[in-house]
């Protein structure tokens, strides 16, 4: 079982992707418990906030520091045991069903969930048997939601997650959210979307 989150500290955080500066001296602090929301305009660097947050992309320069109950993490790799990702690829194996694509999440998480419920809370257990590329768009952001559900990490990071849902969908992302936060999770999500949740915002624009 992995120790309780504290909070997530970035200190100064600039991003550089090839010859530009998408942003500069980022900084925030949130609490377990607590949702972020990301904020900015196409290309103002909110999904390379998140993959630097998430330690699949190095910043230029800057801090990230995790805290558990029992010490602080510096290090991406180490960081990363906590992550739960969703982002704009669904990140699904099309010829699995989607039962085997969760199960396999769940394996390669170290749990052993019971999927059928989850299946069932995503609305798609109907669809469970179906190999995953016969299924809409939706459906598969229902999957993907699914398995970062299923992953058991407390720090989520969340890109786009409305994209390709219904106003049902969208409420479940909400309600998903809610809980994760009041169970001791962080949530941190980019989006263009106004979010039914308490949370701070912070927005990122083209550095000067």
């Amino acid at each position: 079982m992995q120790p309780a989150l504290a909070k997530l500290e970035v200190k100064n955080l600039t991003c550089v992707r090839g010859v530009r500066v998408l942003f500069r001296d980022v900084h925030f602090s949130i609490a377990a418990g607590r949702a972020l929301v990301v904020e900015g305009a196409n290309g103002a660097g909110k999904t390379s906030l998140l993959r630097i947050l998430g330690g699949f992309l190095a910043p230029a320069a800057g801090e990230i520091l995790l805290s558990t109950s029992n010490t602080v993490l510096t290090d991406a790799e180490e960081r990363g045991q906590h992550v739960g990702w969703l982002g704009h690829q669904d990140g699904l194996k099309p010829q699995l069903t989607a039962k085997e694509n969760l199960s396999f999440a769940a394996q390669l998480y170290g749990r052993r969930a019971d999927v059928a419920p989850l299946l069932d809370w995503a609305g798609i257990a109907r669809a469970a048997d179906f190999p995953t590329h016969y299924l809409s768009a939706g459906q598969k952001k229902r999957l993907a939601l699914a398995r970062l559900k299923a992953s058991g990490r407390a720090l989520w990071l969340l890109d786009e997650p409305f994209a390709a849902l219904d106003v049902a969908g969208k409420h479940l992302v909400e309600q998903m959210l809610a809980e994760h936060c009041a169970s001791g999770g962080i949530a941190i999500i980019a989006t263009h979307e106004a979010l039914a949740l308490n949370a701070e915002k912070l927005t990122v624009g083209a550095a000067p």
